[in-house]
């Protein structure tokens, strides 16, 4: 449908890890054939991240001297956008499981990385709750403050949006101590619950509201504070969750175009000059979002200073280019894409929660344009 980017590419997969972007093309087959029941039931994909887990990519993402493969960000982007192509939800679980992990294992001691490792190696969840109710985008800015108790810090609160929180054996959970925001790997236990909330798009994931009663957030789990910002998943990843599902609109649009018929003409939809120009425009915008999110992986690839503004860049690119081609699909697919069995209305809810995923669209054009308005040197 795009074109596609040549394998020796250089803001490709590097060329001993394509193999890995074969696996999850294999993998995503099978995904796609449960992708609107489970979103229709809102069931967790456990089968799909125990598949992801059992073909080696969890523990491919871990560094080479913790018993991975140090995969790089380009081969992690390629690889999400092939499963949220086929299951956004198995996406941004695998993704949000992998962040929280690489998490653990960068900031902590080399004690708490190496059990992280082997605790991702042998299978077990992890899920990044970091996000609180009142805190909108500044999830990295907790204001819940941990309060110290013998053996670490008692903290009460929530974190909400946490993807997979049900399985999870790990949470990466932020609070404020001693007015600093400090990371911790937590294991939960009773004072942790669950608090439904019913998404629009990416039901699957079952991202849910986690209540924090007291919990203790132990003092060997505590992530010393990092000198140095450094690339990680999530913020590398997001881009390319809506990527896949822009690949997936699009391609559905094109199988509704040949397959309806105008009455007027008795010839198909795909005929139509103004259809085709709008799909045109939407390649063009796709295929450029792709570059940009390439470009923001291969500067993470090189821990380069320019990856996060590029990943800010990258995020609201994709998010429009999704959300503008649902749109598209859902008008081609006209009253029957709007009905509760077609793929369409999931793919268009889907396309939507890219844009409020923090950092929100909104929160990244203000960063953008400031920077790019802003005089130098200018204090805001």
């Amino acid at each position: 449908m795009t074109m596609p980017m040549p394998d020796d590419h250089p803001l490709g997969p590097p060329a001993d890890e394509r193999s890995w972007v074969r696996v999850a093309t294999e993998l995503a087959a099978g995904f796609a054939a449960t992708t609107d029941e489970a979103d229709r039931t809102a069931r967790l994909p456990v089968e799909n991240l125990r598949a992801l887990h059992a073909g080696g990519l969890d523990q491919a993402t871990l560094p080479r001297e913790l018993g991975g493969q140090s995969l790089s960000y380009r081969t992690v982007g390629a690889v999400l956008r092939v499963l949220a192509a086929a299951d956004p939800s198995t996406a941004c679980l695998w993704l949000m499981h992998i962040g929280a992990a690489e998490g653990l294992v960068r900031h902590g001691t080399p004690e708490l990385a190496r059990y992280y490792a082997d605790e991702l190696i042998a299978g077990r969840r992890f899920a990044n709750a970091l996000s609180e109710p009142s805190g909108g985008n500044q999830f990295l800015s907790p204001q819940q403050v941990a309060e110290p108790v013998d053996g670490g810090y008692r903290l009460t609160g929530a974190k909400r949006f946490v993807s997979g929180c049900e399985i999870a054996d790990h949470f990466l959970v932020n609070a404020l101590v001693d007015g600093q925001p400090t990371l911790f790997g937590l294991e939960p236990d009773h004072t942790v619950t669950f608090e439904p909330q019913d998404t629009l798009g990416l039901r699957a994931t079952r991202s849910h509201l986690v209540g924090l009663n007291g919990t203790v957030l132990r003092s060997d789990r505590r992530c010393p504070p990092s000198p140095v910002p450094k690339p990680n998943h999530i913020a590398a990843g997001l881009a390319w969750l809506s990527l896949g599902i822009a690949d997936t609109a699009l391609d559905t649009l094109v199988r509704y175009a040949r397959g309806r018929t105008l009455p007027s003409t008795g010839r198909p939809l795909a005929d139509e000059q103004h259809l085709q120009f709008d799909v045109a425009d939407a390649v063009l915008r796709l295929e450029a979002a792709a570059l940009v999110a390439h470009n923001s992986a291969w500067l993470a690839d090189r821990d380069s200073p320019h990856f996060l503004p590029s990943a800010l860049r990258a995020k609201p690119t994709a998010n429009r280019v999704a959300r503008d081609i649902a749109q598209l699909c859902l008008q081609v697919g006209g009253g029957s894409g709007f009905v509760a069995t077609s793929p369409i209305q999931r793919i268009f809810r889907d396309a939507q929660t890219g844009w409020l995923m923090a950092h929100s669209v909104e929160f990244c054009l203000n960063h953008i344009g400031t920077e790019v308005v802003r005089a130098p040197g200018e204090q805001p």
